[in-house]
């Protein structure tokens, strides 16, 4: 990346929660569920010294994150306004877009004509399940039929998703890949579900393990242009890492990689900021931007491993990892970069089921520009409050980076008078 350009890389914690929001009883959730500080409560508490140091520990009272007086980044929460809880609407909403009509829900399993057709498509002879399940739990019960018979595993859960698990041993990928993207031409019109997910797994009965490389997401295109596209309209290179390629379907986006574990997403993040990774092979096309002014990473375990589990102990883990990879991302940051830390949803793990769960999450801006002669500001200064709108984020970015955006959302910088 080119030294003189100001960029900005936007983390996503996914379903990191920080308290129930004011709506969050019409999705079905408790007003107590708080992924982050019920999470640490149960641990008895989190080590997180450089979210810390950011705000975190101010934006809600959170066991072993303290409260500071002065802080090195600008803190809030955002409120998310469009209808849903699940991945799709929460990044779509971080980048301009608020959706006013919810993707369909199978509490009950899909309704036959739609397996009919999957079965007839795809020529599988039949499916398992057809209901709202766990991942790990539906593959204890399943898995061994799945390898006797050959039919895959069809899921859903409290999210807009159609799930199919194959065995790598008794289906290829290629094929699981072909039949969700058959899937995909099947669940339109008034069953156009969020994303079908491919679930690739191996191992034998007590020993399943699903595949997260190998993961992929069919999702429906955002209805309109998001920021993302207005940067690449600009010829502002995006970098998305993890699934993002897969929420956005490649839209906006002039560089990708998959990633397995949210530690290959966090290594792949630093060697971006630092400039170590020859991003040009990662690139989505000839005709897109070589240099990369934004790096948009999603961070998936903390949702997928540990909150849908109701792993409470390993989602406070993932969250100790993420903090030591933030101490290396900070220090690498160029003068004007801007880090934001945020979330799509919550997914508190201590919650009742396996959904995810209508929270606030958190809003942290860092950039070394923030700071007079390397000194933390003071809490009072760097709180931005409750941001009505995910959109904040891209209004944000739109200050930051320079690229005209016409759509919702008041920059943090507009309110507190700072020059970008």
């Amino acid at each position: 990346m080119k030294e003189d350009l100001r960029r900005a890389i936007v983390l996503v914690i996914d379903g990191c929660g920080i308290g129930a929001s004011p709506d969050a009883e019409a999705f079905g959730d408790s007003k107590t569920c708080n992924t982050l500080a019920n999470t640490a409560s149960h641990v008895g508490g989190l080590k997180l010294p450089v979210m810390e140091k950011l705000g975190l520990g101010n934006i809600t009272a959170i066991d072993g994150v303290k409260q500071l007086d002065e802080c090195y980044a600008r803190f809030g929460k955002l409120e998310e306004t469009s209808n849903g809880k699940d991945t799709q609407t929460g990044h779509w909403e971080m980048m301009g877009i608020v959706s006013e009509k919810a993707f369909p829900l199978y509490p009950e399993g899909f309704p036959k004509e739609i397996i009919d057709a999957f079965i007839k498509e795809t020529g599988c002879k039949g499916i398992l399940g057809n209901k709202p399940a766990s991942g790990t739990t539906i593959l204890e019960e399943l898995g061994e039929e799945h390898r006797k018979t050959g039919y895959p595993i069809v899921y859903t859960s409290g999210d807009s998703v159609f799930q199919i698990a194959t065995n790598i041993e008794t289906t290829d990928l290629p094929t699981l890949y072909r039949w969700c993207e058959i899937a995909r031409k099947i669940l339109d019109g008034p069953h156009r579900v969020g994303r079908i997910i491919a679930r690739p797994f191996k191992g034998t009965p007590g020993n399943y393990s699903r595949l997260g490389g190998e993961r992929r997401d069919y999702a429906v295109p955002p209805p309109k242009k998001t920021f993302l596209d207005h940067l690449l309209g600009g010829n502002v290179g995006v970098y998305g890492v993890g699934k993002i390629e897969d929420i956005f379907v490649k839209n906006g986006l002039s560089h990708a990689k998959h990633t397995g574990t949210n530690k290959e997403g966090l290594e792949l993040t630093l060697n971006a900021i630092n400039g170590s990774d020859n991003l040009r092979a990662y690139k989505l096309g000839e005709n897109k931007p070589d240099d990369v002014q934004m790096i948009f990473t999603n961070l998936v375990d903390t949702d997928s491993l540990y909150g849908h589990r109701r792993d409470v102990k390993g989602y406070g883990s993932a969250l100790v990892e993420i903090d030591a990879y933030l101490d290396k991302i900070v220090k690498a940051m160029r003068k004007d970069d801007l880090l934001i830390i945020s979330s799509d949803h919550g997914n508190d793990p201590t919650a009742p089921g396996t959904d995810h769960t209508r929270e606030f999450v958190p809003m942290i801006a860092y950039s070394p520009t923030f700071l007079e002669g390397g000194k933390p500001m003071s809490a009072k200064k760097a709180n931005v409050g409750i941001r009505h709108g995910f959109v904040d984020i891209a209004a944000t970015l739109s200050d930051w980076l320079a690229v005209k955006w016409d759509g919702d959302g008041v920059s943090i910088f507009e309110e507190s008078g700072v020059h970008v």
